[in-house]
């Protein structure tokens, strides 16, 4: 693993130029927008800074065209790193002037983000911006332990809080029509060559000099055996993996204390970018009560598994984001391009 990849991982609040002009600020804050998730770990967002004003780009350049055409999860990505840029503002003292989606001539264009005023930061937003640089998404089975129900409850919280829902997936038949889905959607997902194929091209080294993507480990592979990364990416390319890769998913499952659909009631990029903020911050908070969460947004990418998993929610909205929670030993961080390499 390159010591560059991980380095964005080690910033410290105690380095926040504090007698530093706002564009010296600015420029600091920025160091925890790229600790967001993002799928396949594109990291699909770009900033500039100019005028003591951050914006926050969405990065086609990144994106996944045949999981993601609508840019959907590009923009959810985006959401999560704007909701880190939030807690970092209230951190160093700044109430945080942000207007999302500024000007409806430049789509790309998500949000522009402010010092504003001084602010006091709360205690839940410190615990929450303390998770910022320990929360690491996980591909390991979870231990047999039972997440409190008023912990799921206050996770549902704030989902309403930054204008999304959190809907339980509880009872052995829900569970299982939901695992059936999963199943599904992997193996058309992975019957598809040009699916296969923009994955593999995601799949690096933990120390490749992109500083970004899968490696090995961070699909379950030991980080001991991250060399073998280029074999998993010609294996994805060329093979038809998805009895297997169902197969694994289907362990996961079933090894979570809780699974969850993040939604919102509509399904528009305003909606996405509300759902990426609430999606980081259920993340941050279970993150800073020891959970941890896995991805399966398969049902979601493939629009005939959507509809049918929209429907088994009895409820109205979109399905957003498909997350798996549970307790498990802690994980090796995925690359992340610094700061400066995501201004343009």
């Amino acid at each position: 693993m390159s010591h560059l990849s991980l380095q964005p991982w080690q910033v410290s609040d105690q380095d926040f130029p504090l007698q530093g002009s706002p564009t010296q600020q600015l420029q600091f804050i920025l160091n925890y927008a790229v600790l967001a998730p993002s799928g396949h770990n594109t990291q699909p967002w770009k900033f500039t800074i100019q005028q003591e004003t951050i914006e926050l780009w969405a990065d086609l350049d990144r994106a996944l065209s045949y999981v993601d055409p609508e840019h959907r999860e590009l923009i959810i990505s985006c959401g999560a790193a704007l909701l880190n840029l939030r807690l970092a503002l209230h951190h160093f003292g700044y109430q945080g002037d942000i207007q999302m989606l500024p000007n409806s001539d430049q789509p790309n264009l998500l949000a522009q983000i402010r010092l504003g005023s001084w602010n006091q930061e709360t205690a839940e937003e410190k615990s929450l911006f303390e998770a910022i640089s320990q929360r690491h998404t996980t591909r390991r089975p979870f231990e047999a332990w039972d997440i409190p129900t008023t912990v799921l409850q206050w996770l549902q919280v704030i989902a309403v809080e930054e204008g999304a829902w959190l809907h339980l997936v509880q009872g052995q038949k829900a569970k299982s029509h939901l695992l059936n889905l999963v199943n599904l959607a992997d193996r058309l997902q992975m019957a598809d060559p040009e699916i296969r194929k923009e994955l593999s091209a995601w799949m690096h080294s933990g120390s490749n000099p992109r500083h970004d993507g899968l490696p090995a480990y961070a699909l379950g592979v030991p980080p001991r055996f991250d060399f073998l990364t280029v074999v998993l990416s010609w294996l994805t390319r060329y093979f038809n993996l998805g009895n297997q890769i169902a197969k694994q998913n289907e362990q996961l499952l079933q090894s979570a204390s809780a699974i969850a659909v993040l939604g919102t009631h509509g399904d528009t990029p305003i909606d996405w970018l509300n759902v990426g903020q609430a999606l980081q911050k259920i993340l941050l908070r279970a993150q800073s009560l020891g959970i941890v969460a896995s991805f399966f947004n398969a049902p979601i990418q493939m629009p005939e598994v959507r509809s049918q998993l929209q429907s088994s929610l009895n409820r109205e909205g979109y399905p957003q984001v498909l997350l798996w929670l549970g307790y498990c030993t802690s994980t090796q961080p995925t690359p992340r391009r610094s700061s400066h390499e995501v201004q343009f």
